[in-house]
């Protein structure tokens, strides 16, 4: 099986299906030469899990990444550049999130204001500041063909988004979530078209309802399982699937 890419930055790794990410990448038969893990606070004591890690494997680099903060993005692509030494970035992976379970009765513009900052901004504004490394990526590699090996971007999404089966899986309002997910959705689709000229593959990706901080003890889906599953879909991408919504287990599902 041909590598899933050369290089891979993973947002909010610090926890989750993003440590799970980066775990399960680093353990791969053939893993990525080089393993981006960001988070807002690497040093403070929720980075410890991903320190740990990076203290076993030389391939994963720590760096500080506030995906709100345009200072901080641009901070970070200097780090990566400084690494994949004139290479450039294959597979960015928009995993950080926040959620709310604001209902409209409840919800404060603030909150409305922060969601949206961190779950639909954050994307657009990291994606604006790597992808002349994305770029870099798509033109080095030979083939036509799109893929994660050559250059991608996929952002983490919700079946929550969904407005057409959103429901099915919670009821709960979640306002400010759902909303922040449906504009993750269509801001995927943009960046799609608008790169695909380029070479790069865009897709958005639910993960499932999984055990996590975020997705409480409630949920059916283990984050081994989870993340499994979202590597096997990536590692089968291709033209076909840029602009497309699926879930962790390659469906597609209806906007």
């Amino acid at each position: 099986m041909a590598p899933l890419a050369h290089s891979v930055l993973v947002t909010g790794s610090n926890r989750g299906i993003g440590l799970e990410m980066v775990h399960q990448l680093v353990e791969m038969t053939d893993p990525p030469e080089h393993i981006f893990a960001t988070c807002r606070n690497p040093a403070g004591s929720q980075g410890k899990a991903l320190r740990d890690l990076a203290d076993k494997h030389s391939r994963i680099h720590i760096i500080q990444l506030e995906v709100e903060n345009q200072s901080s993005v641009k901070a970070s692509v200097a780090v990566v550049e400084s690494h994949l030494n004139g290479k450039g970035l294959n597979l960015l992976i928009n995993n950080a999130g926040v959620n709310s379970y604001a209902s409209l009765e409840t919800v404060q513009p603030e909150e409305m204001l922060s969601v949206f900052n961190t779950n639909v901004v954050g994307p657009i504004l990291v994606v604006q500041e790597f992808l002349p490394l994305l770029k870099k990526a798509a033109k080095e590699t030979a083939t036509e063909e799109m893929s994660c090996r050559k250059a991608a971007v996929i952002n983490i999404t919700s079946k929550l988004g969904s407005i057409e089966r959103g429901f099915e899986v919670m009821v709960a309002s979640m306002l400010p979530y759902r909303a922040s997910k449906v504009a993750l959705n269509m801001v995927t689709v943009c960046m799609a078209m608008e790169l695909k000229g380029d070479g790069i593959l865009c897709a958005t990706i639910h993960p499932g309802w999984v055990k996590t901080d975020m997705g409480t003890e409630k949920a059916p889906l283990d984050v081994e399982s989870s993340v499994q599953g979202i590597l096997r879909v990536l590692a089968n991408l291709s033209s076909s699937e840029t602009g497309a919504f699926l879930d962790w287990e390659g469906n597609s599902l209806p906007w």
